[in-house]
């Protein structure tokens, strides 16, 4: 979302009339802002907590919940939701500020249009607008500002994702193979990594084993 970064894409695609793409912030560069957001409350209200509560209230109320914090809500065992609401009972307002995030989740997730989507992120702004001492009332100006990038992505719901993750293992090939000096042998790593369960599956079905 660096400005510099917006407008030299933004640039190039009115420079060429055959390029038609539209530009779109990363869903999950938007979540990293808005998970961080929350974090940060975390931090505070923990911290608060461990200097008001009884030590024996706190530990077994409020310690190992981080985890149970970062994770969706969706993706919790029964037993890690009763530790939640254990915990939330001594803090409403993470409680809140968790409910927010997973709602916003989950209209990323569920928008099957811009037009709903942008329906469902006004109503969630209106929240936050609401509430002077919301953790996302930064978050909320940068969605804002940054309205048309964020919300062209539930035009297509495309991502970066495979290419960041495709860059990370390109890293990682350099890094393992001490140094790489031509392009061809980068090539042959990276197309062996990535075609890695293909060749083993195939090498299983029809029988052969490796040594």
């Amino acid at each position: 979302m660096w400005e510099g970064y917006v407008t030299a894409v933004e640039e190039y695609i009115a420079a060429y009339e055959a390029v038609t793409a539209h530009l779109v912030i990363d869903r999950f560069h938007v979540a990293e802002q808005y998970r961080a957001s929350f974090d940060t409350l975390r931090k505070q209200e923990m911290k608060r907590l461990k200097q008001e509560l009884p030590e024996e209230s706190y530990q077994q109320d409020c310690q190992r919940t981080l985890w149970l914090l970062r994770k969706n809500h969706r993706d919790l065992e029964e037993d890690e939701r009763l530790r939640l609401r254990r915990l939330f009972r001594h803090t409403p307002r993470l409680q809140q500020a968790y409910t927010l995030r997973e709602e916003l989740t989950a209209i990323f997730n569920q928008s099957q249009s811009v037009h709903q989507a942008r329906c469902w992120l006004r109503a969630w702004l209106k929240k936050i607008e609401q509430d002077k001492h919301s953790c996302f009332r930064s978050f909320s100006k940068t969605l804002t500002r940054h309205w048309e990038h964020i919300t062209n992505y539930f035009a297509d719901h495309v991502t970066s994702g495979f290419v960041e993750g495709l860059n990370t293992k390109i890293r990682t090939i350099t890094r393992r193979c001490y140094g790489i000096r031509k392009v061809s042998t980068l090539f042959q790593r990276l197309w062996l990594d990535l075609n890695r369960s293909l060749f083993y599956t195939s090498k299983h079905s029809t029988g052969l084993s490796t040594t």
